[in-house]
């Protein structure tokens, strides 16, 4: 083969990249392509953490002997227009499971049929693809965690790709299809690198240390896989064998969990997966914008949530204990926080962010669907010392000690602190 079309979706990266590797194999000249699609829906966060993981691919791609196309519009239609403009025989993408990932694949290969232009998916979104696992008969998707996890540690993984030496760019292409990026930190491959270099060490104590919520002990990986800047089955590779691994690989399964609850139930966002838990919501306008806001009188849950405005990211604790107060305590409708969640996080994913919001409702994969996590203990046993309180919550900073989580019993509650809401 010639030529070759790479378009990138969320697998922004050269290393263990299927698509990448196997045109780099295949071609003599490839075409790596990005199209910002104006009909996807994306907070500032995420666009920004997007923006930086473009920059860093470029720059990969350019220090290999190629560079990045980026283009706007409909994914399908530009890259078979970059095909037909530069000969390319073939496209490759990643495999993806969300509706839209799916309903733009379809596209792509309608297009690709049409101008007999070949297409090829491959897998990389996830360690284990979502539709290798079946359970016992064969048919369906796991519903419960538990014995996916049993399959997914017995499952063969696929080989690790490395990533290309060289790649050649096919000659003339327009100047209008690639931009200057200014070098910026944060978001990209090389930053997500280096972070599971430097977090490797305190693999060890992950299983102790994850829920300490002070402690901040988690790896905040979660972005860089979302957008692929990370490959999940590199990462599950690095982990593999090391004191203290299971309990981080259990996570990545959780993960991998999700994608094929969302590949077979394409609705997960929208409605709910047991239909029958979905008639007990009220209209809690002012409870609800209290709860974004980070005013409701719950310490814990205050924390949270201002750390989610502050750093489009909170810590997975958290985000059970505040998921089950909005959801368990108020009784407002998950989607409401659902949705609130995916504008801000940097790591907002419709499988995981979904799929976990209806687990703490009732509606989801939940064993126990009317499981509650009380704050308070919540608090008292995961920041047994009121520092995460504290230091999202300035209000609190003078209150010493866990009297923190219960500033309403305090002799003098603290000033400007605003009492428990009511219902």
């Amino acid at each position: 083969m010639k030529t070759a079309v790479v378009l990138f979706t969320r697998d922004l990266r050269v290393h263990d990249n299927p698509a990448l590797a196997a045109a780099a194999r295949a071609a003599e000249r490839v075409v790596p392509l990005f199209v910002h699609d104006p009909t996807l829906r994306a907070g500032d966060n995420r666009r920004r953490f997007l923006d930086e993981s473009l920059t860093d691919l470029k720059a990969s791609l350019r220090q290999r002997g190629a560079d990045l196309v980026e283009l706007r519009g409909d994914p399908a239609a530009e890259s078979v227009r970059v095909a037909k403009r530069t000969g390319a025989e073939g496209i490759g993408v990643a495999a993806d499971v969300s509706g839209y990932a799916r309903e733009r694949e379809r596209r792509l290969a309608d297009a690709c049929a049409a101008e007999r232009i070949a297409l090829k998916t491959f897998d990389g979104v996830t360690v284990v693809p979502p539709g290798a696992l079946r359970p016992t008969g064969g048919a369906g998707h796991y519903k419960v965690f538990t014995p996916f996890w049993r399959a997914w540690q017995a499952a063969g993984w696929r080989d690790v790709e490395a990533a290309p030496r060289k790649l050649r760019l096919p000659d003339d292409l327009p100047a209008s299809w690639f931009r200057d990026r200014p070098v910026k930190a944060g978001g990209g491959e090389s930053a997500g690198r280096r972070r599971l270099t430097a977090w490797l060490p305190h693999l060890e104590g992950y299983e102790d240390d994850h829920d300490a919520m002070a402690a901040d002990r988690t790896s905040r990986l979660s972005p860089f896989l979302h957008f692929g800047c990370l490959s999940p089955r590199e990462v599950a590779a690095r982990v593999h064998g090391r004191a203290g691994a299971e309990p981080f690989l259990r996570q990545l399964c959780w993960r991998d969990f999700y994608q094929q609850v969302l590949f077979a139930f394409p609705d997960l966002r929208h409605k709910a997966y047991r239909a029958s838990a979905e008639d007990r919501w009220r209209d809690e306008s002012d409870a609800l914008q209290a709860w974004r806001e980070g005013h409701t009188g719950v310490p814990v849950v205050d924390a949270g949530m201002r750390q989610l405005l502050a750093e489009g990211w909170m810590h997975n604790r958290a985000r059970l204990i505040t998921a089950s107060y909005l959801t368990k305590h108020l009784g407002v409708d998950w989607r409401a926080g659902g949705d609130h969640f995916f504008d801000l996080l940097l790591d907002g994913d419709v499988a995981n962010n979904y799929g976990n919001w209806q687990w703490v409702a009732g509606t989801g994969n939940d064993t126990k669907p009317y499981r509650r996590f009380n704050p308070i203990r919540q608090a008292h046993r995961f920041d047994p010392d009121g520092d995460y309180v504290r230091r999202y919550v300035p209000e609190l900073a003078d209150v010493e000690g866990k009297a923190v989580h219960e500033p309403w019993n305090l002799p003098e509650p603290p000033r400007g602190y605003p009492a428990p809401l009511k219902l």
